[in-house]
């Protein structure tokens, strides 16, 4: 079930005016809301509810198990059970047809015979996003930063709760599980921000992403030598917008919903495209995703704690795997390499170069230093990341090395004018992430209800008539 369609909006109505109903009533609310959100589940494939149920009872059994046991050798034992079960389970559905199929590759250029049979497998929704909510939960149970959820449903509902459930955020258990457990002290609903949220949303998706899908990104890719160098270089510049509209539509909604619903779940996305560093980047950029990654991955490998080289090594290793959650593709894994290897230099140049006082007064003094650097900064960071979505984008490496051919042939650009001007609109929505927009939330917030629900409809009517008709998955649908 998708948000900007029909379908979401009678369900979202339905569940909206029942939980604020039964909220007070928590005995009552909670096996409904689990209900709906199995139901939002399994809308796409009611087969695979089974699979995100038996992810919540196995961690949630090992985690009542840690929470009860004294010997540190059986908790890491029981943590290690729960992991494999959960990671095995990713793994079957997302990964085994890659790895089968690069084993294959392999045994095929040794002249091996034998090998590994392929099935046909299909990717859950939001698989990845709910096994690292499983993970986190367990990790901090086993670290003694929260206790396990009072019930198995509390649980439950933690794993599944609709808005974020597809394409995240990857809300931590110690942020939204004590708002489910106790639902009745739900935070008043902030109408102005969600409004905000849902409204900007739906324009990054519906004109924005979709646009620039239909009418560049898609037809370039799937055909590149049938395009010049200024068609690939402007579907490059929409793809790093398109999967930034994408993806921070989704987030930005998800976090509506939930605002609506009275529960607060952390930003995702904040401007990632003014950073001026990758780490800066990361920050802003799936927010949820880079903490889960430094916390549950960087920091356990020893992160900056351990030696220079070590380090360099860990942060490769995060980004590596931080490509492979991303897709089970060794464009993917290339993507993440390059991240890593530039983050890695870049540390090196923080800590070798640019924090001895000689190297930087040259830089730094002067207009130059103060106004024009941070802008080269931005604009070389926001290229170098334009690079590495090319090959996130690309099908295969056979694909992408046409693509980086075709740059040598200057032809007359066939992609229509507005292409342009969409690229800059959905760059400027960045203005809208995390609290750059309070003061006009507010403001709508203050007007009567009915002046609200006329002007939200207009800026509706307003958004389906600039988009293009249909209403295309979002990119993170099936990660």
């Amino acid at each position: 079930m998708l948000f900007p369609t029909l379908s979401f909006a009678f369900f979202f109505i339905i569940v909206f005016t029942l939980h604020w109903v039964l909220v007070s009533r928590p005995r009552i609310w909670k096996p409904f809301m689990l209900a709906a959100s199995y139901f939002f589940y399994g809308w796409w494939d009611w087969r695979f509810v089974g699979l995100i149920i038996a992810c919540t009872v196995v961690s949630h059994l090992a985690a009542m198990k840690m929470a009860g046991e004294q010997r540190p050798s059986v908790k890491k034992l029981v943590l290690t059970g729960a992991l494999v079960f959960d990671l095995g389970i990713l793994a079957v559905f997302k990964y085994y047809g890659f790895f089968a199929t690069s084993f294959n590759g392999i045994l095929t250029a040794l002249n091996i015979q034998s090998a590994i049979p392929l099935f046909s497998i299909i990717l859950p929704v939001g698989i990845s996003f709910f096994t690292f909510h499983a993970i986190n939960y367990m990790v901090d149970v086993f670290r003694g930063k929260i206790k396990p959820a009072e019930s198995l449903v509390d649980f439950a509902i933690y794993m599944a709760l609709f808005p974020q459930l597809v394409a995240g955020p990857i809300v931590r258990a110690r942020q939204l599980l004590p708002q489910v457990t106790h639902p009745e002290r739900c935070i008043p609903m902030d109408i102005g921000r969600a409004a905000g949220l849902i409204l900007m949303g739906l324009f990054k998706k519906m004109v924005i992403a979709n646009t620039l899908a239909t009418a560049m990104v898609d037809p370039v890719f799937e055909q590149p030598a049938a395009y010049g160098a200024p068609d690939i270089i402007l579907a490059i510049y929409s793809y790093a917008i398109q999967i930034y509209c994408d993806f921070s539509a989704y987030s930005d909604m998800a976090i509506g919903f939930s605002l609506l619903l009275g529960f607060d779940i952390m930003l995702n996305f904040n401007a990632p495209y003014f950073a001026e560093s990758l780490q800066e980047f990361w920050q802003r950029w799936h927010i949820s995703l880079s903490t889960f990654i430094r916390d549950y991955l960087y920091f356990p490998m020893g992160g900056s704690r351990l030696s220079e080289w070590k380090t360099y090594r860990n942060l490769i290793v995060s980004f590596l795997l931080a490509g492979l959650w991303h897709g089970a593709n060794w464009t993917f894994i290339f993507w993440g390499l390059l991240h890593g290897i530039y983050r890695a230099v870049e540390r090196f140049v923080e800590t070798n170069i640019l924090k001895h006082p000689v190297s930087t007064p040259a830089i730094t003094a002067g207009p130059w230093g103060r106004l024009c650097l941070p802008f080269i900064k931005r604009l070389w960071l926001f290229h170098f990341i334009c690079l590495t979505w090319f090959f996130f984008r690309a099908e295969s490496f056979h694909d992408a090395w046409i693509m980086l051919g075709r740059l040598a042939h200057w032809t007359k650009p066939l992609a229509p004018p507005m292409i342009i001007a969409i690229i800059i609109a959905g760059f400027l929505t960045q203005f809208g992430d995390g609290q750059r927009m309070r003061n006009i939330w507010n403001r709508y917030a203050k007007l009567h209800p009915a002046w609200q629900g006329l002007l939200a409809a207009v800026v509706l009517t307003v958004i389906l008539a600039l988009g293009p008709e249909g209403v295309a998955p979002f990119i993170y649908f099936q990660f």
